[in-house]
């Protein structure tokens, strides 16, 4: 079998309906429009998902996601591996972090620290909130993550 051998299964082509050419080709007059309505006009017909006024789909299901904004608990997260900049046996609060340039504006609920990168210095570390790893990271070189209110 070559490539110019190859043809169409039977059926599979079908011939152009050619409408509007007279009453004889069976798709004359009205060229399969119907009579009169919306359909029926040139440049007639709706946009694409218009229901005929009901709500559209589109804005019937639910969106995906959830935007807790007015309700959020917003923190300035700051990794442990930025704390080394600071010496040794130095207390690290929200007020150093800011005056070093770390933190540009101070967020509603404080500070919370995240145990990501190494930390190499025996700090003493004030934030609202800590995670596992960030204590278990600050205590194993003696230093202590105090908790504020």
């Amino acid at each position: 079998m070559n490539i110019q051998d190859l043809r169409p299964a039977e059926g599979a082509k079908s011939s152009v309906k050619r409408v509007g050419r007279g009453i004889g080709s069976g798709m004359g007059k009205t060229s399969t429009r119907g009579h009169k309505g919306q359909w029926a006009r040139s440049g007639g017909g709706v946009r694409p998902n218009f229901e005929g006024g009901q709500m559209p789909m589109t804005r019937r299901i639910p969106k995906f996601g959830f935007n807790n904004k007015q309700f959020a608990h917003v923190y300035n997260c700051v990794n442990v591996e930025v704390l080394n900049r600071f010496e040794d046996g130095a207390t690290v609060g929200i007020d150093e972090l800011v005056a070093s340039g770390i933190i540009k504006k101070v967020e509603a609920y404080g500070l919370k620290v995240l145990g990501n990168g190494t930390l190499e210095k025996k700090l003493t570390v004030k934030a609202n909130k800590f995670t596992a790893s960030a204590v278990e990271k600050i205590e194993a070189l003696g230093g202590k993550a105090e908790v504020i209110e």
